[in-house]
């Protein structure tokens, strides 16, 4: 008995592994262990990966071997990588530097390519059509790099916006010349094929970005309360843009490329789906697809008697892609007259030869056109270039924030890394919606979680209320869970709820209050009018109201309405930065409707933002018939509304209860009302009765228009 049980469990640890549990468990093993075993010493851990590959592969200790499920993980994972690049893509930022993106992927396209293909085709003596798929390689870049620079804030930065454009054009140009030597690989390069090609080229373009999105669009609208439909439509989209492209004789990884082009402005960055196919693919078929690329490399051959030939092409292919990239950037900051440091920005973002390499690499290697010498060359190309890029954008990053910190004016805003968001519970039936929007609107860079908050009665039954209050929250904390929304739960009693928002937001030191829009079951519709300005009146902060009617996704437009001297208002920065990054996320135009003054305030504000977002003007002067702004919008927008506190300089007559005004005249449609930050102690704290601040100010305005005035 003990020697069957022995005998089995022999069986089970003999190399090459075949209980699939086992393989799996191995695979998820190393998926972990990896970047934990690397962060240390600041390798990136897409070469961990690869480096584990190469140890459990057939070509290092056996407890792997290539078949079918380690070859489809690894083709969903080459297609993942592909359809994250392109969806991932600032779209409105590439729009914004289109020119001078055209002008790097120019320059970082033809450059690595000129000094490439004579390498490869005389001192390396390949054959034409290896030398030309081995010099369109140098010609790729990923973005490794680029968390850096988003950890350094300066991802708004004209250097790393038109880096990010490049990759647009170079990769696209390089997948194109890919499928082109593919066909001449295969002996297809005839009159027939270039008209074949262009026809079906065309057609699913056509499909892709004609089709596709409308298609997308009508889903998740319809199909809004699926969430796990979402993402299985998402993938479905992916692995059919992938099959169209393989009808129409192009990689598969093109479709795949395009797939995430064509849902890009469908799925927000900051969205839950977003996060959802990050985080999958993330954990384990991008991964899984790294590992088998090292399972492929044969590291005999570094040993054997041909080793010499390796270490040579490796490092003829690891100068040439290094100094290709580097010539490049220097290129681009000689034509833009860019700095020393953002030259470097540029080629410490570029240099990283990942995720699109390996994807070429691998169609060459698959397809005889490219030997086991360039592939593991390429291997030692990833690692040296993504240890470079790391290291020299961290560098260049760090240079760029202290030489901005000498030459940029102070200006005062929340800071970003610490800002404080409150959610005040009202109706559960909208929380999700809410929580979805403040997400968007959320700085990245605050590790402080979003505040729920729910305020009961203090009555004889307190105990009661908090009980059930928290059974409320405890809803609304497993669906921020499922899209790893960190939120802090906060039940505050007292008799007020005004004064209980207003006590709890400084508590938490709230830069902004998100409230829903007046329902009849909520408490929001209890404050709306009077009540709404007496939580106005226990509170300093920006106050942000929305009503959210249908998905963001149906909007194309955002309309911001901006009465005259919004921009002296102190929260200012802060709505307009907000607004600006939910645009970013939604990728839509904004539209301001606003006087001229107003106008030149808010370019201003926008340069100082860097904002990418397409932006145009309306202006509107007579601000005292509100109604009169109803001419500048339109079912698709999402209008937001800018208002102002009592006593504000921006504030006027026409603005009060503009809540309950604007929800009843634009009926099913998304809105926002914006009521910006002020200096503290501008309320009125003497009145105990929160009642009477509405009646104190008619009593005032009254004896402000008798001396003529308009305030008091």
């Amino acid at each position: 008995m003990d020697n069957k049980i022995f005998d089995h469990l022999i069986h089970a640890f003999e190399a090459p592994l075949t209980n699939p549990v086992l393989i799996f468990s191995l695979v998820l093993f190393i998926i972990l262990l990896s970047p934990i075993l690397l962060r240390p010493i600041k390798v990136p851990g897409i070469i961990g990966l690869i480096i584990s590959g190469m140890i459990i592969g057939p070509h290092g200790l056996n407890w792997l071997e290539k078949n079918s499920a380690v070859d489809l993980f690894s083709t969903i994972g080459l297609l993942y990588i592909m359809f994250i690049a392109g969806l991932e893509l600032d779209m409105n930022e590439f729009k914004k530097t289109k020119h001078k993106s055209f002008m790097f992927g120019f320059f970082t396209f033809i450059i690595p390519i000129s000094i490439g293909f004579p390498v490869c085709y005389y001192l390396l003596d390949y054959s034409l059509l290896t030398s030309i798929l081995i010099a369109s390689m140098f010609a790729t870049h990923t973005l490794v790099s680029y968390p850096i620079v988003n950890r350094y804030g300066i991802s708004k930065n004209e250097a790393v916006a038109i880096t990010i454009g490049g990759t647009i054009l170079t990769d696209t140009a390089v997948l194109i010349i890919l499928a082109i030597i593919k066909g001449a690989s295969d002996g297809e390069i005839t009159n027939e094929f270039w008209v074949t090609l262009g026809v079906s080229f065309a057609i699913f373009l056509f499909i892709m970005f004609g089709i596709i999105p409308k298609i997308a669009k009508w889903f998740f609208e319809k199909v809004e309360s699926e969430k796990t439909g979402h993402y299985i439509f998402v993938l479905t989209v992916v692995f059919f843009a992938a099959f169209l492209a393989e009808m129409a004789n192009l990689e598969p990884i093109i479709g795949a490329f395009v797939a995430g082009l064509a849902l890009n402005k469908l799925i927000p960055h900051s969205s839950a789906l977003m996060n959802r196919i990050e985080f999958i693919g993330n954990a384990i078929f991008i991964p899984f697809f790294l590992i088998s690329v090292g399972m492929i490399v044969d590291i005999s051959i570094f040993t054997s008697k041909a080793g010499w030939t390796v270490f040579y092409v490796a490092g003829a292919l690891t100068l040439v892609g290094i100094s290709g990239k580097y010539l490049a950037a220097s290129a681009t900051k000689w034509a833009f007259k860019y700095s020393n440091n953002e030259r470097n920005l540029i080629f410490g973002l570029s240099n990283a030869h990942a995720a699109a390499t390996l994807a070429i690499i691998m169609v060459g290697y698959n397809n005889q056109i490219i030997d086991e010498n360039v592939l593991n060359g390429t291997i030692v190309l990833i690692l040296v270039s993504c240890i470079i890029a790391s290291v020299v954008t961290e560098n260049a990053s760090k240079k760029i924030v202290l030489e901005g910190r000498q030459h940029v004016e102070h200006v005062e805003h929340v800071e970003e890394h610490e800002e404080q968001i409150v959610i005040p519970i009202a109706n559960l039936n909208n929380m999700e919606a809410i929580l979805d929007f403040a997400t968007l609107i959320k700085s990245k860079k605050s590790p402080h979680p979003l505040n729920i908050l729910s305020v009961v009665p203090n009555d004889e039954q307190a105990e009661r209320n908090v009980q059930l209050a928290r059974q409320s929250l405890d809803k609304i904390s497993r669906y921020a869970a499922g899209s790893e929304t960190e939120v802090d739960l906060i039940t505050q009693i007292d008799y007020n709820i005004a004064n209980g928002i207003g006590r709890a937001s400084r508590e938490a030191f709230a830069d902004c209050l998100i409230l829903g829009w007046p329902s009849a079951t909520s408490f929001v519709e209890k404050i709306v009018g009077e009540k709404a300005e007496s939580i106005l009146n226990h509170t300093d902060t920006n106050l942000i109201m929305c009503r959210i009617e249908k998905p963001f996704i149906t909007n194309k437009l955002i309309t911001i309405f901006v009465p005259p001297l919004a921009e002296s208002e102190v929260g200012f920065h802060y709505w307009m930065e907000k607004m600006s990054k939910l645009a970013s996320e939604l990728t839509l135009p904004i539209t301001f409707i606003c006087n001229e003054r107003s106008r030149q305030a808010i370019l201003n504000m926008l340069e100082t933002l860097k904002s990418s977002v397409p932006t145009a003007f309306e202006l509107y002067d007579d601000w005292d018939n509100i109604y009169g702004l109803a001419t500048f919008s339109n079912a698709d927008s999402l209008l937001v509304f800018v208002s102002s506190r009592y006593g504000e300089l921006s504030y006027r007559d026409s603005l009060d209860g503009l809540a309950k005004r604007v929800g009843k005249y634009y009926k099913n449609q998304n809105l926002i009302l914006i009521f910006p930050a002020r200096l503290e102690d501008q309320h009125i704290d003497e009145y105990e009765d929160v009642q009477a601040a509405p009646i104190f100010r008619k009593i005032s305005r009254e004896i402000g228009n008798m001396f003529g005035k308009d305030k008091t």
